[in-house]
């Protein structure tokens, strides 16, 4: 963490300045202008990144961020107000309402720098789209024509996600100028470092927070996970309460059907049957519709078991670890807090706390062990998952492939136990055992893997791999 309180995003900065550096170095033919596309989900800190970006380059720049406002006269209006205020060379007061975003291109490439470089920002990008059809091509034009002739580093930033992905598609205007970025939570490791604490509640932290900075901002360094709770609970415009409702607003203004779903997912349900009963048995053609949006919009994941065999038993998952544990304990209980009875939703959190952990942690340890250099997966391995049945029996936590969804070979089968004081033990080994005899493409040879927040009992023995949290955590170092 440096002196400006700014934490991690080592890589993304790193890539931005691979990119600036082909602007300073000039381009072929005389186009050194660049631009990036820059993609992550609300509130996850990416404009925070390109500030940050800005401030350590020392160029001068242009960061313009676009309204919610369904108006393209509003949009240009502001545009016009931020050209002015930039400190690009050429920038210059506008003595009339730009009539167009052609006009405003020709202006900004009067205002850059000829000979020197700059950054430009178009912030929120997707509104800009919204509301006017054309603009992508305008902005296709004004790159082709004037901006990469210039040394300009083009930043456009969006949370759509499923919009911005396709900027960069073969049938829209702007394919293949722009190199895409994704911008991510902050990981484990960064909450670790941000905060002072030990792994295992490293990732306790994460799963409540989600590596949303602004979120992060609450939590107190050295902190316990339930004293943070207990500020949350009795604080109604705390971050952590208010910031899943905003970005939902913002992603569904319109689909209360997705709403309805997205709460019936949050609330655990995982099958196609139970969120349709819990969404009060919507029709099945509502429900698909809404599951495809809420995919597509990247809000939910969709997953099938992972073995030799195709499968159609898909589950489905609140992709976004905050997100999850909002829907779980705080959205559904606003009231509650706006009554000053946080101690009851506090209480509801504490008891149910070990069991919603168990199953949340589980994507957070096979995306650990899936990036982990040693010491985790068997070499070959090229997916992970889970694999289940419809009866549950099996469920298994961890199966890693050589490819997915349908694998030619299973490489490894494990066991989360993520518990307090209460290590893997020879049950767990048993079990685990057992399960693996029921793997489509496992056999006794297949190497067994037990990932455990408090090790391993004595008995257990050598016959099992064991990851406990300090080596998951190194999995997002460096």
């Amino acid at each position: 963490m440096d002196t400006s309180g700014f934490v991690g995003r080592h890589h993304e900065l790193a890539a931005l300045d691979r990119v600036l550096k082909r602007v300073k170095a000039g381009g072929r033919a005389g186009r050194p202008g660049r631009a990036v596309l820059i993609r992550g989900r609300r509130r996850v800190g990416k404009s925070r990144l390109v500030e940050e970006f800005i401030e350590r380059s020392g160029l001068p720049s242009l960061y313009f961020t676009a309204s919610a406002l369904p108006s393209t006269r509003a949009d240009l209006d502001m545009f016009a107000q931020a050209l002015a205020a930039s400190d690009l060379p050429g920038a210059a007061p506008v003595d009339q309402p730009l009539g167009s975003w052609d006009t405003a291109f020709r202006l900004l490439a009067l205002a850059v720098p000829q000979d020197s470089p700059a950054i430009v920002v178009l912030d929120e990008m997707p509104y800009l789209i919204q509301n006017d059809e054309g603009f992508e091509g305008t902005l296709q034009k004004a790159f082709d024509r004037e901006l990469s002739r210039r040394p300009i580093l083009l930043l456009c930033v969006g949370s759509d996600l499923a919009m911005m992905e396709r900027l960069n598609d073969y049938d829209r205007p702007f394919h293949q100028r722009g190199t895409e970025l994704v911008v991510p939570p902050l990981n484990p490791a960064d909450i670790a470092d941000l905060l002072g604490l030990p792994a295992a509640e490293a990732f306790d932290a994460y799963l409540v927070t989600g590596g949303l900075p602004l979120v992060l901002e609450e939590f107190e360094p050295g902190m316990s996970l339930f004293d943070h709770l207990e500020d949350v609970v009795t604080n109604p415009v705390s971050a952590t309460l208010v910031s899943a409702e905003l970005s939902l607003a913002a992603e569904f203004p319109t689909e209360a059907q997705a709403r309805v779903v997205l709460r019936a997912i949050g609330s655990g349900e995982r099958t196609h049957a139970l969120i349709s009963r819990a969404a009060g048995d919507m029709a099945p053609s509502s429900l698909s519709r809404a599951l495809r949006l809420l995919i597509d919009k990247r809000v939910v994941e969709a997953a099938t078991p992972l073995s030799v065999r195709p499968s159609k038993e898909t589950r489905y998952a609140v992709a976004d670890p905050y997100l999850r544990f909002w829907l779980a304990f705080l959205g559904p209980y606003l009231s509650e807090i706006e009554r000053r009875r946080g101690d009851l939703v506090l209480d509801r959190i504490r008891r149910s706390w070990t069991t919603w952990r168990g199953r949340a942690i589980e994507p957070v340890v096979r995306e650990a062990l899936f990036r982990m250099r040693e010491g985790g997966l068997p070499e070959g391995s090229g997916a992970v998952g889970g694999y289940w049945t419809r009866t549950n029996d099996p469920e298994i936590d961890i199966v890693a492939a050589d490819r997915g969804p349908v694998a030619k070979r299973v490489t490894a089968v494990g066991s989360i136990k993520w518990l307090e004081r209460k290590p893997f033990d020879a049950r767990d080994l048993s079990r685990l055992i057992l399960h693996r005899a029921q793997l489509p493409g496992a056999d006794e040879d297949t190497p067994l893997l037990a990932v455990s927040r408090s090790g391993v009992a004595t008995e257990v023995g050598t016959g099992v791999q064991v990851v406990g949290p300090d080596q998951l955590l190194t999995a997002w170092r460096g």
